[in-house]
């Protein structure tokens, strides 16, 4: 997760970007956006450079928008990947993914406890591996899609226990179209999880939905597409 593909097109973070609001949700300082009255939410986890990044604060309203409140926490408590001033591994040791799954399930136990009757979660890169843990966990959430993870093997999926779409990049060293298929056959072999999916985008490579570049239409346009899967996963589980 510590490859160059992982740092490649950092976004420019902008704490006022997206038309949600700033709230503490279950200890975390969160971006939400959508009906506060809505009793289905969307967790979506950041890679590491955060959740004040503007395209994955557009892409939470444009979910918000298909119905769903969207909470984006930081799970960085300030304190996102600075390639100026942080050793990378230093950095990922300090901000482990099982501390993130911890978080998000105190998150999750918060929404809950305001109503919130099914919770999907979507994750990229760093949360990507976060969302591989918590599906292992169906009173948690409801359905699971992980977007060019870091290095999932097929032992940290032996526990996932709901649907779960995983949507990778055809050049990912991190990630590559292989691993991708060997832990969809398993996930499709596990009889408890009720429906899975793998898709390989061609031509895009790691980070491609959320750090693209908004002047290149073919990037835009592969983005778009998975945007659209995750949201029709959620629409088909969580409801």
């Amino acid at each position: 997760m510590s490859g160059a593909q992982c740092m490649k097109n950092p976004p420019t973070l902008n704490s006022a970007s997206g038309i949600g609001t700033l709230q503490d949700i279950g200890g975390l300082s969160s971006y939400v956006t959508g009906s506060v009255h809505s009793k289905l939410a969307i967790l979506l986890i950041s890679d590491v450079f955060g959740y004040e990044a503007p395209l994955l604060r557009k892409l939470a309203d444009k979910v918000a928008a298909a119905g769903y409140l969207v909470v984006v926490p930081d799970f960085f408590y300030g304190e996102p990947l600075d390639r100026e001033k942080h050793d990378i591994q230093t950095w990922l040791k300090d901000h482990g993914t099982d501390k993130g799954c911890e978080d998000a399930k105190a998150v999750i136990e918060s929404l809950k406890s305001k109503g919130v009757s099914a919770i999907g979660a979507a994750g990229f890169c760093w949360g990507g591996m976060v969302v591989s843990k918590l599906a292992n966990y169906e009173t948690t959430i409801g359905a699971a899609v992980i977007l060019h993870p870091g290095p999932i093997t097929v032992d940290d999926i032996n526990e996932v226990k709901v649907p779960t779409a995983i949507l990778a990049a055809e050049h990912d060293h991190i990630f590559p179209p292989d691993q991708a298929k060997l832990v969809g056959d398993a996930l499709s072999a596990k009889p408890e999880v009720i429906e899975s999916f793998v898709k390989i985008f061609p031509g895009v490579e790691h980070g491609w939905t959320v750090r693209y570049n908004v002047e290149d239409e073919s990037a835009v346009k592969a983005a778009e597409e998975a945007h659209s899967d995750m949201l029709n996963w959620f629409t088909k589980f969580i409801k």
